[in-house]
């Protein structure tokens, strides 16, 4: 329904680049420079400015920008809203997850929403929780499920469902037998850590002042982006690492690695759907309908 111009300028601005929003249009970049050409002349302003190999917005262009997200929401909406009078629910979803989210927890609810609502077509980022709030804040998804809460003035947050992280190691650690650590066997150990931005570090964080440790307390021996990958490390290493059970199944069913027990710590969290401050769009609103009636069967 939207003029096909702004389609092109939306995603010129996205990306930065007339050669990236070509090849993301499926149309040449001489196309491209001739639709932006022709807003231009429209509305009188040069939207973009060249900065050495690099392209920025204008003033113009900033504005143009923000209106036309305002009027793909509103595409987006009237689009939902008439195909629901048929009993129809059709569109493009953007969704964003968390890392521990999109591996281990929401693939099966996807599968389930595709398989109810085959005319509704999800596009998924992944990304640590700071990633995905600052996806949504660039208007890059419409819906984000993350693990612990920054709570930034401009989104709100939702309880979706309660998770755990526990204190694992492999195996053959000196600490797999233990029943449970002290405080202070705590921070004689080394740690495998998420890195920085991550909703479970700020989550264990918190959790640790409790028992007067900090993480900057722990002896970290080094910092990895994906649980998949401290996992594989604490089964080739004398580390502990704090990780959710959701991302544990098979590890702790085959024996691969152990929960360690910490006296006195326990750390719980939510995961939450978070959105731009005011009315979810329609497809958003069916999503998170499904996703807590998923959740609630399990």
């Amino acid at each position: 329904m939207s003029d096909f111009r702004l389609e092109v300028f939306y995603t010129v601005a996205k990306r930065l680049s007339f050669t990236k929003a070509a090849s993301a249009l499926f149309i040449t970049q001489p196309a491209v420079t001739k639709h932006i050409h022709e807003l231009e002349q429209q509305y009188d302003n040069k939207l973009f400015e060249r900065k050495g190999n690099k392209i920025q917005l204008t003033g113009a262009g900033e504005l143009l920008l923000k209106h036309t997200e305002l009027l793909f929401d509103i595409y987006r909406n009237i689009d939902f809203d008439m195909n629901a009078l048929v009993q129809k629910k059709e569109g493009i979803l953007h969704l964003g997850a968390s890392t521990t989210v999109s591996q281990y927890v929401i693939a099966p609810m996807l599968a389930g929403f595709r398989n109810k609502f085959r005319g509704i077509e999800l596009n998924l980022i992944t990304g640590n929780t700071e990633q995905v709030e600052k996806a949504l804040l660039d208007k890059e998804i419409q819906l984000g499920i993350i693990e612990g809460r920054s709570r930034h003035q401009e989104i709100s947050y939702i309880e979706f469902i309660r998770d755990e992280i526990v204190l694992v190691c492999g195996k053959d650690h000196p600490m797999a037998k233990k029943s449970e650590l002290s405080r202070e066997m705590l921070l004689e150990n080394s740690f495998v850590m998420r890195e920085q931005g991550s909703g479970t570090l700020e989550v264990i964080d918190y959790a640790l002042k409790e028992i007067g440790v900090r993480a900057a307390d722990l002896k970290v021996e080094i910092q990895l982006g994906s649980t998949e990958s401290i996992k594989s490390y604490l089964m080739h290493s004398d580390s502990l690492a704090f990780i959710s059970v959701h991302a544990l199944t098979s590890e702790l069913q085959s024996g691969l690695l152990r929960i360690v027990d910490v006296s006195g710590l326990t750390i719980e969290r939510n995961f939450y759907f978070i959105h731009l401050h005011g009315k979810l769009d329609g497809l958003s609103e069916v999503f998170l309908r499904y996703a807590r009636l998923f959740h609630n069967l399990k």
